[in-house]
């Protein structure tokens, strides 16, 4: 079991800011936990602009917090974000989301991410891996609870 919180991430390497300025992500589950997905905490700043394109992951967005405008960039379809609504990049679609707001949400990634992500000049993440497990079993993997 692990329990982690966001306060622990702060200032860890898990706690990435973005080369571009225009978002942080707090990743609270990454590839080497070895469970099939990562979980972010990720907030883009109001009045940006930031073009991605997960070529390599299928990305599942929650939003909590603020309003922003997602844009499919291949069809041109446009649509509020705001919280308590869902988007899901199932089909690897180019877009590019435009805060009005901070605009705080919870992103899951198939396959995971290492944390060591940043978007490229195409907004793809490359796909990078962890090294293979070795045999046995690892213990200590969580932060102990408060």
């Amino acid at each position: 079991m692990i329990v982690r919180s966001f306060k622990d991430i702060e200032g860890t390497d898990r706690h990435v800011k973005a080369k571009s300025g225009t978002w942080e992500s707090k990743r609270i589950v990454l590839a080497k936990e070895r469970v099939g997905f990562s979980l972010h905490e990720t907030v883009l700043y109001a009045g940006t602009e930031t073009s991605m394109w997960y070529a390599n992951h299928i990305e599942a967005v929650l939003c909590v917090e603020g309003e922003a405008e997602l844009t499919n960039d291949e069809t041109g379809e446009r649509h509020t974000i705001t919280p308590g609504v869902m988007y899901l990049l199932d089909g690897h679609e180019r877009h590019t989301l435009r805060p009005k707001t901070d605009f705080r949400c919870v992103c899951v990634f198939n396959p995971p991410v290492t944390g060591r992500e940043d978007h490229d000049e195409n907004g793809v993440y490359p796909l990078l891996t962890e090294p293979e497990a070795e045999t046995g079993t690892e213990s200590g993997t969580g932060a102990e609870a408060a």
